[in-house]
């Protein structure tokens, strides 16, 4: 039988704001690693901060989640008074949280600290005055809390250990190590009773069966400080592995100045959630050469031993090609439903019969929608001065092919481009001098998808109309 424990991830969001695109690579990374292993990937709302996390920003993040299609195994969760929840939220485990401190103090590994805030500026002062490390001195590490002033509330600090080092063997940078004399003894519950950060994710973590704790690795530095409350508590710490960090086309850290550091933003700007979780997924990790991989070699390929450690560069260009793939790749009728904004069923079919030549040329669905507005145009359009041109230079041709598209018998790609040769045969020109006018007239612009085809699609009658229009 064997020993070997199940893989339990988690993707662990504060709900201050939008779910943001390293975000979004961090759950994909947890997710890949506890599907390809056959394990859970959970999801906890850290939203201890009260003041900062919103129902709304909750429901931005799980929004997220579900559009680029994570789902997690604990979506019907049910807390300790009954609510249905569909993730584990760390302020509910306060309690939890306070009574870990406290077991750590028995244990002697934390301790009551009651310096006031006053006394702690001075102590930063002075220390800041002798160029020395900013940090607390461990004043009340040992003494006696019978010593401690009255009306004085104290926080609960962690004894970290005062000499050695901590190791940590990071899955994806390898061992690093800190000395333990750079770390102070950091406050585990502040004096009003609340827990930090650092204590509630450790407790979390441990409660929730965490076996790999992937993030970012603007992470680190918290990692060696909550080794040594595994430590304190006797826990048997998880396996971290810390992602390099997303930058900017500039080699800037990644925000709104770049675009879109939002995942939503990718959403309404027309990209596929395929196309992201492809795109996310070679944001340092890698198979070989391959740059588009499917969800199901995605699943099969992904491990923790293929991520880079060195921070990579968001390409728009990059991610907008793989958008074009995708798109082109997708079923027609999908993408109909994706761009549909109340059409009504005969715009639909026609819609779904423009598809194929509409979908080759776009790179988002927003491209895709605009080049199918002028399927449902009605009244004149307002040309630009390039189609204008076009146009009017055409206007003798289109005037005399009109009475034939009138009454043409079939009215299909095929006879329309009959005759539209046979005329410029006729007349000596070219067939772009008289099917370019065309084209303007029943799309508004020079540029569209094959003209012809795109005619039968509106039919005799719409065509005719057009081209009258213009005449």
């Amino acid at each position: 039988m064997s020993n070997k424990k199940t893989v339990v991830t988690r993707f662990a969001p504060s709900p201050t704001g939008f779910l943001h695109i390293g975000g979004a690579r961090t759950a994909l990374f947890a997710w890949l690693y506890a599907r390809h292993n056959n394990g859970k990937f959970l999801l906890r709302v850290e939203d201890t901060d009260r003041a900062r996390s919103t129902p709304e920003s909750i429901a931005t993040i799980i929004e997220g989640m579900q559009w680029l299609g994570l789902d997690w195994d604990n979506k019907d969760y049910t807390d300790d008074k009954g609510n249905k929840r569909e993730y584990y939220s760390q302020y509910d485990q306060r309690e939890r949280h306070r009574q870990a401190a406290l077991k750590m103090i028995e244990r002697g590994a934390a301790y009551y600290c009651y310096a006031s805030p006053e006394e702690l500026e001075i102590m930063r002062a002075e220390q800041k005055e002798k160029g020395l490390p900013q940090k607390y001195d461990g004043r009340w590490r040992d003494r006696d809390p019978k010593e401690a002033p009255k009306g004085v509330k104290p926080v609960i600090r962690l004894k970290t250990p005062l000499t050695g080092a901590t190791v940590v063997e990071d899955a994806v940078m390898g061992k690093i190590t800190v000395e333990n004399a750079q770390l102070d003894d950091m406050i585990l519950v502040r004096s009003d009773g609340t827990p930090t950060y650092m204590l509630a994710v450790v407790v979390d973590d441990y409660d929730m069966g965490i076996t790999h704790v992937i993030r970012g690795d603007d992470h680190m530095t918290n990692t060696f400080r909550q080794v040594h409350i595994y430590n304190a508590m006797g826990w048997e710490a998880p396996v971290f592995a810390h992602l390099p960090m997303i930058l900017g086309p500039d080699g800037a850290k990644l925000s709104k100045r770049h675009g879109a550091p939002a995942v939503g933003d990718y959403k309404e700007k027309g990209y596929l959630p395929e196309t992201l979780r492809n795109y996310l997924l070679r944001l340092c990790w890698s198979h070989g050469d391959d740059e588009i991989i499917s969800d199901a070699q995605a699943l099969e390929w992904f491990n923790l031993e293929s991520v880079g450690k060195s921070p990579a560069r968001f390409d728009f260009a990059k991610l907008n090609n793989l958008n074009a793939h995708y798109i082109k790749v997708k079923d027609d009728a999908d993408l109909v439903s994706l761009i549909d904004k109340e059409l009504s069923q005969c715009e639909k079919e026609m819609l779904l019969k423009a598809m194929p030549d509409l979908k080759i040329r776009a790179q988002t669905l927003v491209e895709l929608a605009k080049s199918a507005e002028f399927l449902f145009h009605s009244g004149a359009f307002e040309f630009d001065e390039k189609s204008l041109k076009v146009l009017n230079e055409g206007k003798p041709y289109l005037k005399d092919i009109l009475e034939s598209l009138k009454n043409m018998k079939d009215f299909t790609s095929e006879n329309i481009e009959n005759i539209f040769r046979e005329y410029a045969d006729t007349k000596g020109v070219k067939l772009g001098a008289v099917a370019q006018p065309f084209r303007v007239a029943l799309s508004g612009s020079t540029v569209s998808p094959p003209i012809f085809k795109a005619a039968e699609i509106l039919g005799q009658r719409e065509v005719t109309e057009r081209v009258s229009r213009v005449g």
